[in-house]
C-alpha cells in the first residue's frame, strides 16, 4: 500500500498549495500518506539554478536537462519506488493504473514543463502517464490529478471506505444519479424509489441508473464491463423499454 508520493517540479509552490488543502491535507495530518514536493532547480549545477536549455536540432522552446532530474531520482528512490513521468506519450490514467500505483510503497511523479524533459530520462523511469489527449502548459496539473486520485483510494482517507468503492469507474461503470434535499426543485422531483426505504429496490434502481449513464454517456466503458445475470436483465429490460431491443 502506498505510503509516500513525491513530485518533482519547477513550480513547487503550485503543488504544495494543493497538497495542503481539503482531503489531501487531512490525509497527511492523519499520517495516512506522506506528500512531498521537490524543486528540480535545487539540483542545478550552476549559480543561476538553470535547469533548461535549447533543444538540439533547432526546435522552438526549451528542454529540461536530464542531469538534475536524475540526481533527484538517485537521492529519493528506494527498493519499491515506482517512477512516473507525466507525458502525452503515456497511457491515459484509469482506475486499473491507479490500483497498480496504489500497491507501490513510494511513487515519484516527474512533472515536465516547457517542451518536456530530455528524452534520455526515459532510461530512469518506470512509466509515462497522460490524463487526456490535450496539451497543458506544464505537468503540474497532471501530477496533482494522479496524486489526488491515488490518495482518495487509501483506506481511511475518505472516512467512509465505501465512498471510494462507489465512485464512477471503481465498479467498472459510471456512478448512478445522485439527489439530496429539497425533494422538489423547479418542479423536478427526486425519484420516489429513493424515498421508499426499500433497500432492495433502491439498490436495483442505483444499478439501473449506473448502467443507463454508462450506456448513454460512455458506451466504451460499458463495452468492457462484465455483466452478472441481474445486470444483464436490467440492460435488456431497459433496451426493450426504449424500443432498441
Amino acid at each position: 500500500m502506498i505510503k509516500e508520493i513525491s513530485v518533482l517540479t519547477l513550480f513547487p509552490e503550485v503543488v504544495k498549495t494543493y497538497f495542503s488543502e481539503s482531503i489531501l491535507g487531512r490525509a497527511q495530518s492523519e499520517k495516512k500518506v506522506s506528500l512531498n514536493v521537490y524543486n528540480i532547480r535545487e539540483k542545478a549545477n550552476n549559480k543561476h539554478n538553470k535547469v533548461d536549455d535549447i533543444p538540439f536540432g533547432g526546435a522552438t522552446g526549451m528542454v529540461i536537462r536530464v542531469e538534475p532530474v536524475k540526481l533527484f531520482l538517485d537521492e529519493l528512490k528506494t527498493e519499491n519506488t515506482y517512477v512516473v513521468m507525466t507525458s502525452p506519450k503515456g497511457r491515459t490514467l484509469n482506475y486499473a493504473k491507479l490500483q497498480q500505483l496504489l500497491a507501490k510503497d513510494k511513487v515519484i511523479i516527474i512533472s515536465g514543463h516547457y517542451e518536456g524533459i530530455d528524452s534520455r530520462i526515459e532510461g530512469y523511469i518506470d512509466d509515462e502517464i497522460s490524463i487526456g489527449d490535450f496539451i497543458l502548459t506544464g505537468g503540474e496539473l497532471p501530477a496533482m490529478v494522479i496524486a489526488d486520485a491515488l490518495v482518495r483510494l487509501i483506506p481511511g482517507v475518505l472516512g467512509n471506505d465505501l465512498s471510494a468503492t462507489e465512485d464512477s469507474f471503481s465498479s467498472g461503470l459510471l456512478d448512478w444519479d445522485v439527489y439530496t434535499r429539497p425533494r422538489e426543485f423547479d418542479e423536478r422531483q427526486v425519484p420516489e424509489v429513493l424515498l421508499s426505504g426499500d433497500h432492495k429496490k433502491i439498490e436495483h434502481w442505483k444499478k439501473k441508473s449506473a448502467i443507463m449513464n454508462s450506456l448513454v454517456h460512455r458506451p466504451s466503458v460499458l463495452a468492457q464491463y462484465k455483466f452478472n445475470n441481474e445486470e444483464t436483465k436490467i440492460l435488456k429490460d431497459f433496451l426493450k423499454e426504449d424500443g432498441i431491443a
